[in-house]
């Protein structure tokens, strides 16, 4: 394995850096009162490069790999948890429409949402089924050149502030399972659609919520890839996302754990800093050890992504 950076790549995460501690940081309480991701701030990351980096060039991307686009989500979620979902989900779903889309109106969206025009959300979740993509009931039935979308998704991630959403819906019957669901890029200003806000304890300002689709009626080439192949599609996603989300943490973790080292090196008990007591370094330093653990388990899994090689069970751990 191979995760040295070009000289490019390296100054595009150095730049990451610097925004998420000076840009990000400061205002990390006051976004979290705010209770939403500021739009001048999407489209600031989308003109840094930030959104959807590892998409083609003619997708609007920078065509970079898929181990520097999680170096990137890690350093903004290094300054806030809660705006590096807006990279997470332009990435997860930005592959989706760039490998799916076949409208020019789907590939009009990607772009606006990879120069941070737009923001983009993934429905998947239902109240009865959860994430099991295989026993949605969101119905979409085929009505001469629409299909028309009726059901309700659930805790959504930025329910309440995207322009677009990825929702895969059934196109199929319930006996068919998992072959009878499909995907849709599906603006949310259609005429039906309804979005209601959590109450939730913390991450406030990513708005999960629900969705409600009440006869909505999108154009059928607003399909993504096939009819029947939307499981396929969110199970490929999902092994990407889930090392992508497992480096959001990791950026996080190392927040939390350079102020914890700034603060015991500060802290004197008994005449001397507290870092110099095992009962507070040894911990510490199991601490570093699964951190860092963890983070190669994730850039091993874009790295196995980037070279075409399975990486489903590593996704998993």
């Amino acid at each position: 394995m191979d995760f040295s950076l070009s000289s490019e790549q390296q100054a595009l995460v150095e730049t990451a850096t610097r925004f998420a501690r000076e840009r990000l940081a400061p205002d990390y309480q006051a976004s979290e009162k705010a209770e939403r991701v500021e739009r001048e701030l999407i489209e600031e990351m989308g003109g840094l490069g930030f959104l959807g980096p590892e998409l083609p060039e003619e997708a609007g991307g920078l065509g970079l790999d898929c181990v520097t686009s999680g170096l990137l989500l890690e350093q903004i979620a290094y300054g806030d948890f809660n705006v590096s979902y807006v990279n997470l989900l332009a990435s997860l779903c930005g592959q989706i429409v760039a490998t799916h889309g076949r409208s020019q109106a789907a590939r009009d969206w990607l772009a606006e949402v990879v120069a941070g025009n737009k923001a983009i959300a993934i429905a998947l979740t239902e109240p009865s089924a959860g994430s099991d993509a295989a026993r949605l009931k969101l119905k979409a039935v085929r009505d001469g050149d629409e299909f028309v979308l009726t059901g309700e998704k659930t805790s959504i991630s930025m329910a309440t502030q995207a322009d677009v959403a990825v929702v895969f819906a059934r196109t199929g019957t319930e006996a068919d399972g998992a072959r009878g669901i499909s995907a849709f890029l599906v603006p949310m200003d259609l005429p039906g659609v309804t979005r209601t806000t959590f109450d939730d304890i913390g991450t406030r300002p990513v708005g999960r919520g629900s969705i409600f689709f009440d006869g909505v009626r999108v154009p059928a080439d607003m399909m993504l890839g096939d009819e029947g192949q939307g499981f396929v599609q969110v199970m490929q996603g999902f092994d990407y996302s889930r090392a992508l989300i497992g480096l959001q943490c990791m950026g996080v973790a190392r927040a939390s754990l350079d102020e914890t080292w700034r603060y015991v090196q500060e802290r004197e008990a008994f005449g001397k800093p507290i870092g110099e007591f095992q009962g507070v370094s040894f911990p510490l330093a199991e601490a570093e050890t699964m951190y860092e653990a963890c983070r190669l388990l994730c850039l091993r899994t874009l790295w196995l992504k980037d070279q075409g090689l399975p990486h489903t069970a590593e996704a998993a751990m």
